[in-house]
């Protein structure tokens, strides 16, 4: 990793997981694959900071472990890429094992517990769901009905005064681990 971290992939433990290296990788991984209108790809790090936005409306009371939860929820991909899911089935269940054993290892680093309640990581799946359906009608091309098909029609209040924003890796970066900062700062 930049950070001078060896990660070892198979076996990954909380020790070797720096959120300069997640921020800087998340702030380089295109979601969508790249296919996407702008001048700068849509990285995971900012539909990252969006979901965690979009999760605070849903569950206003949450505590902030949860909110630092939704922020983490894509953080894996920081070294495994974002693969999208006709890909991620294909690859099989290889591919969800080691998601999880990074996942579990980025919990525990930042304080979080290995497994989150079902009911908290439902409320992460909707943000995640209504983040996928914003991006699929601003920038990947989708009409209205085409992303409610694959991704629910989302409550219009939950996404009021949000857009999506394509900037430089920096900026994200930059953004992302701030956030990151603020709720750690934040956890009981």
């Amino acid at each position: 990793m930049l950070s001078g971290r060896r990660l070892d992939l198979l076996d990954p433990t909380p020790v070797d997981v720096e959120i300069a290296d997640i921020a800087h990788g998340l702030a380089f991984v295109a979601r969508w694959n790249g296919q996407t209108r702008g001048d700068y790809a849509y990285s995971v790090a900012e539909h990252s900071l969006l979901v965690e936005t979009l999760f605070g409306r849903i569950a206003p009371n949450a505590p902030v472990k949860w909110r630092l939860a939704a922020l983490l929820h894509d953080a894996p991909e920081y070294v495994i890429g974002d693969m999208i899911s006709p890909v991620k089935a294909a690859v099989g269940a290889g591919y969800g094992e080691l998601d999880a054993r990074l996942t579990t290892a980025i919990r525990i680093r930042f304080g979080l517990p290995a497994t989150i309640p079902a009911s908290v990581k439902k409320q992460i799946k909707r943000a995640d769901r209504i983040s996928a359906w914003m991006e699929a009608t601003a920038i990947a091309g989708f009409s209205t009905a085409e992303a409610d098909k694959f991704f629910g029609k989302p409550d219009a209040a939950l996404m009021e005064g949000l857009n999506i924003r394509l900037r430089p890796p920096v900026e994200v970066r930059a953004e992302f681990t701030a956030r990151h900062a603020d709720l750690l700062a934040r956890l009981d």
